[in-house]
């Protein structure tokens, strides 16, 4: 649910830049990408997904570094930007009716420091020490676009390796795109930073505030030509990258984790079909949300991610955290943590939409009690609830043997007994009715629109010579096995060491 929520934002964000750059209607262009995304999601599955990621990613990269280096050298470089960031105000500030207040358009004085104030701060550093540090155990560990990804590496070096690249990656958002959105409100100052309701209407169709469109701003603005196609690709790309990703790991979720509830016999086929037939779904229920994403957290996209994050996320990292490191964690424990946590956070989220968050210019009317608290505190708060949660009722119920958890969990992560599944003697019941013999049956040729069908729902893969159960044994070893050749395990871990240490800096060197 949670990256949902950041792909609806995902969904917002490329439409708007559409809309910008070849004035199509805010909801066709959603309509478009989506339809787009859809296709190559549900035709080409996870490979298509990884295989359009990486390629896309590194036109990204390109792009965004050009990008930069064009608004640092209009600005006259990083001393003219801080200087110049500052002075960024914008001239219309009252329309003879209505004065903004100071504070609502004058860039804030901590606008370079990561840590802020922990009581007027817009992003506490209490919270970012600890908000964001729970936010990024649920999503780094536990998120399925993150997991799946892991799970389909070679080995576990790959695993690592493709991990802290990704943690060096994840460092160039300062530079690419905070930055450069700073670069933007300093070139496009009225229409970046405007504070008055009818000017915002204006220039982005939001009364909340403008801060969403400086970075297409800057793409339509000050690129020429040639690269502005290249920046519209990379803005499409990341888009299409995230979506991809998003409706690839819910459909894995919604068919393997629930529709199999429901339907304890489905074939596969079945489970293709009700896979992308959900993908359809999330479709829908993602053009519905944008009216929502608009006005949620001010207008602001940033804000409005973490936000949902924050109300969503933290019940799945408790359960996460104690039950990798603490083997007592039983299933109702863990059960009605998620339940208790997710309630609470739903109940903030959908008191803070009801009233809405308001701006600077119009405070929301949402009691202090409930949207007083800033959202990265509600996720500590939120954390420790399901924390607790989880502990007590775990106390309280039977412990998992051991002989279940070989591997599983931290205390017996090196052990080499065989574990048992706990639904295993549920699975081997609805496995045994199935036994049968096969008979090959000549295929039929197929008409363009049988096959046509079957290349929409992946049905067309050919079937493969059937493996013996020694082969079967060995497959089963080879995907299961964690062991790391010493020479990649020690360069993994050394980068991992240098990927902290690096990471440590930045947060010191802009605290």
């Amino acid at each position: 649910m949670d990256s949902t929520g950041a792909g609806k934002a995902d969904i917002f964000s490329g439409a708007m830049f559409i809309n910008m750059a070849l004035g199509l209607d805010l909801y066709l262009a959603i309509f478009l990408l989506l339809v787009v995304t859809g296709i190559y999601t549900i035709t080409g599955g996870l490979a298509a997904v990884i295989y359009t990621d990486t390629l896309q990613t590194a036109i990204m990269l390109v792009g965004s570094i050009i990008l930069t280096a064009f608004a640092f050298h209009e600005v006259g470089g990083y001393e003219a930007f801080m200087t110049k960031y500052m002075k960024a105000i914008p001239t219309l500030i009252s329309d003879g009716n209505v004065t903004i207040k100071e504070e609502c358009y004058t860039p804030r004085a901590d606008s370079f420091h990561i840590f802020r104030d922990p009581l007027t701060g817009d992003l506490p550093w209490p919270g970012i020490i600890f908000g964001l540090s729970v936010l990024t155990l649920w999503y780094w560990c536990t998120d399925q676009v993150i997991v799946q990804r892991c799970l389909s590496a070679k080995n576990m070096s790959h695993v690592k390796a493709g991990c802290i690249m990704c943690g060096y990656m994840k460092l160039l958002p300062m530079f690419l795109m905070v930055m450069t959105g700073m670069l933007s409100r300093i070139l496009y100052t009225e229409r970046v930073a405007c504070v008055l309701p009818s000017e915002c209407e204006k220039y982005c169709g939001i009364s909340l505030g403008c801060s969403n469109i400086a970075y297409p701003t800057l793409v339509i603005e000050l690129m020429p030509n040639g690269l502005r196609g290249l920046m519209l690709s990379v803005m499409l790309a990341s888009l299409m990258s995230s979506l991809t990703s998003i409706f690839n790991s819910s459909s894995t979720l919604f068919t393997m984790d629930i529709y199999t509830k429901i339907r304890k016999r489905a074939s596969e086929k079945e489970l293709m079909i009700v896979g992308r037939l959900f993908i359809l779904v999330l479709i829908g229920v993602s053009i519905a949300w944008v009216p929502i994403v608009q006005s949620g957290q001010s207008g602001q996209l940033f804000d409005y991610i973490q936000s949902v994050t924050s109300y969503l996320g933290p019940p799945i990292a408790a359960v996460f955290l104690l039950a990798v490191f603490w083997k007592r964690t039983t299933e109702p424990g863990a059960f009605w943590g998620l339940i208790l946590g997710f309630l609470v956070g739903l109940a903030r989220m959908i008191t803070e939409f009801a009233y809405g968050t308001g701006s600077c210019m119009e405070p929301s009317n949402c009691p202090t009690i409930i949207c007083g608290v800033h959202y990265l505190y509600f996720a500590i708060i939120l954390f420790a609830i399901s924390f607790i949660t989880i502990v007590v009722v775990s106390l309280f119920t039977k412990p998992i043997p051991d002989v279940h958890l070989y591997r599983l969990c931290w205390s017996l992560r090196n052990s080499k007994e065989e574990r048992i599944d706990l639904d295993a003697e549920e699975e081997t019941i609805q496995e045994a009715p199935e036994e049968s013999i096969e008979i090959e049956v000549p295929e039929k040729k197929k008409g363009w629109f049988k096959r046509a069908y079957d290349l929409f729902c992946g049905l067309d893969q050919q079937k493969g010579p059937k493996m013996t159960k020694e082969e079967e044994a060995a497959m089963k070893l080879k995907m299961t096995d964690t062991s790391e050749k010493p020479l990649w395990r020690t360069v993994v871990n050394i980068n991992g060491v240098i990927l902290l240490t690096v990471a440590v800096f930045c947060h010191a060197y802009f605290a």
